[in-house]
């Protein structure tokens, strides 16, 4: 019986203990409520300081108090906005002014580069250029506008508008009297003349008549052309039969050197039966200033030839 009653009153003296350790605990609960239910100010709990506190130390929270998250930004957003530092004040940007005067001009540049040399050939090429596309122009508004029957006789061409310049060194010059050239001779033809009728004409001063040379005023190229009568009544008349070397050449030479330098030429036979034939020569050479050209005449037959006066020597110059 004693030995059963011993663990019930262990059991009950712990009870026991943990029902004093509770009734204590109570009783400082107790004696705390009435504190935190007395008003002890009339402030709310979540009341901030000053922006001086703020910045002059630490913010001090009592024990008893409670710091309400929500209340403490209302109050935030409703603090005057005059407490704010001047730094955060929105400042006002002033009023743009009125322009100053301008300023001095700077320093000039450096010069361009020279533009392309226009001459007078190339404007006049532009302006043809300009003509011809408006005469197209208006002869296509033409063709709309009139009927197949109804066409212009005649549209403004170009051709005729070809730039003109003044031909400063041309002869146009005729022999004077006959020449007679022997067998196996070779004659220098002079004592020309300007011929009294129109169409003729020497200008410059490169033709001399008397001489029967050209003198070349300045480096060019030049044409010339001859046209030269001959009457070879006595190689007809002659004994001797032709042979194949015999004929007559007609030379343009250079400085009388028509072996040296380039000449114009013409050979023909002396077949022919009329009495009198013509033999023509014709084409350009290129003068240094100076020199000078004149016309020859060789004979290969086996008798003399006569030079009808009236052939022709004309020249002119064509370029630079």
């Amino acid at each position: 019986m004693w030995c059963g009653a011993g663990p019930l009153a262990v059991v009950a003296a712990v009870f026991w203990t943990q029902c004093v350790l509770l009734d204590g605990v109570d009783a400082k609960k107790e004696r705390k409520r009435p504190k935190e239910t007395t008003p002890q100010h009339t402030e709310t709990y979540n009341a901030t300081l000053s922006n001086s506190e703020e910045v002059g130390g630490s913010i001090k929270v009592s024990d008893n108090q409670r710091v309400d998250p929500l209340g403490s930004w209302m109050d935030f957003v409703k603090r005057p906005v005059g407490n704010f530092p001047g730094k955060c004040r929105k400042r006002k940007r002033p009023l743009p002014g009125p322009p100053g005067p301008p300023g001095p001009p700077g320093p000039q540049g450096p010069p361009g580069s020279p533009g392309a040399e226009v001459t007078q050939e190339v404007l006049l090429q532009e302006f043809k250029e300009m003509i011809k596309e408006a005469t197209e122009r208006r002869a296509a508004a033409l063709d709309r506008q009139t009927s197949p029957s109804q066409l212009p006789t005649a549209l403004l061409t170009l051709e005729g508008m070809t730039s003109y310049r003044r031909i400063e060194e041309a002869f146009h010059c005729k022999l004077k009297g006959p020449v007679v050239v022997d067998k196996k001779t070779l004659v220098e033809l002079q004592n020309f003349q300007t011929p009294p009728a129109k169409g003729a004409f020497l200008r410059g001063s490169g033709m001399d008549q008397s001489t029967g040379r050209f003198t070349a005023p300045i480096t060019g190229i030049y044409q010339f052309s001859a046209n030269v009568h001959i009457d070879h009544n006595e190689v007809k008349r002659s004994k001797s039969q032709l042979k194949a070397r015999d004929n007559v050449r007609v030379l343009i030479c250079i400085e009388s050197l028509c072996h040296r330098y380039t000449s114009l030429e013409m050979i023909v036979g002396l077949e022919s039966n009329s009495k009198i034939f013509t033999v023509s020569v014709q084409g350009l050479l290129e003068l240094q200033a100076g020199q000078y050209t004149s016309i020859f005449v060789d004979n290969a037959a086996g008798a003399s030839i006569t030079i009808q006066n009236g052939s022709d020597f004309m020249g002119m110059l064509l370029g630079v």
